[in-house]
């Protein structure tokens, strides 16, 4: 057992237990937000002695050198002072500029935030609230000169931050917003060899800055599109991706609904299975998964088996983090 302390407070951090788990046992509250080191949100640091390595996975040098840590992968192996980042040490303002709906249940949020001059279409940002409630965001557009970053963002039953988001946010509020994060990215490398895009709900969302980001950079290799729901109403930017596919010849769009009615004009059954029937060259392809959990982790296997180096597969889960 190791005593965590933090201020004039000291709580206990069970043998196996992360430093978050012992904190929210405790009822302390703290920002987290995936609990599995991705999003970066229950960064802290530690004062005294350097934290574990394991627990500074993905972080900065710079943030190392001064013990940051993450606390969802940090198991303590003896007592540690920890301080609770301010927010103004992470994030930067941004103010809503727009915030309409892309279909029944999926908000498109556009940011205005000229602090964050750097990052690649498909990475994300942490959104926080006031509160302190962070969720992490997938960034659906390539860098702007107006500092405009875009999300794409499904509404959940019962989620605290999504349902904030469509319900309550409006034009010219302000958001807290962090540095972008992940490696879920376009390399302009190779640009002759063929690109597979597999996603499905807002997983459209890194997916088409990543088709964007590699187009406009003259990738020439092909460039294959699947994204999947359900239902054909949980489809969205339909035409206008078809209009992208006429006007790239190198581009392939193929919308895909697992459900039981699949209109004419659409490709019945899961994207992963789709695109699984449909590629028939796997090697020297690089892969993009972005969606849910599942579908990434059958398709990451079959393009595995199928040849694909797993340098060459980039994905993004999206994880529901408790009440989103």
């Amino acid at each position: 057992m190791a005593k965590l302390t933090i201020a004039d407070n000291s709580y206990s951090c069970e043998s196996e237990e992360t430093v978050l788990d012992a904190l929210l046992r405790a009822e302390v509250d703290v920002s987290y937000a995936c609990k599995k080191g991705t999003c970066h949100s229950c960064l802290m640091r530690s004062v005294k002695d350097a934290p574990l390595k394991a627990a500074q996975k993905g972080l900065k040098e710079t943030q190392k050198r001064q013990n940051y840590f993450l606390a969802c992968l940090c198991e303590p192996k003896q007592d540690m002072t920890i301080r609770l980042p301010e927010q103004s040490e992470l994030y930067s303002q941004s103010k809503v500029v727009e915030n309409s709906l892309l279909n029944r249940n999926t908000l498109l949020l556009k940011l205005e935030c000229h602090d964050i001059q750097e990052y690649f279409a498909g990475q994300f940002v942490n959104l926080q609230r006031d509160d302190g409630l962070t969720r992490s965001y997938s960034i659906a557009n390539i860098p702007q000169q107006d500092g405009i970053l875009e999300f794409h963002i499904r509404r959940l039953p019962n989620g605290q931050f999504s349902e904030w988001l469509h319900d309550d946010i409006k034009v010219g509020d302000t958001l807290a917003i962090s540095e972008p994060q992940g490696h879920c990215f376009y390399i302009p490398e190779r640009a002759d060899e063929g690109l597979l895009l597999v996603g499905t709900g807002t997983g459209l969302a890194p997916l088409a800055g990543i088709l964007e980001d590699a187009l406009k950079q003259g990738h020439t290799g092909p460039v294959t599109l699947f994204h999947g729901s359900s239902e054909v109403e949980d489809l969205y930017r339909v035409e206008e991706l078809r209009e992208f596919a006429q006007k790239y010849s190198n581009f392939s769009y193929y919308p895909c609904v697992s459900g039981e009615n699949v209109p004419e004009g659409f490709n019945a059954g899961r994207a992963d299975q789709v695109a699984a029937a449909h590629i028939t060259e796997w090697k020297k392809l690089r892969v993009f998964l972005c969606g849910h959990p599942e579908m990434i982790a059958s398709m990451k296997m079959d393009a595995f088996l199928n040849g694909v180096s797993m340098d060459d597969i980039y994905t993004d889960a999206f994880i529901v983090a408790g009440n989103e």
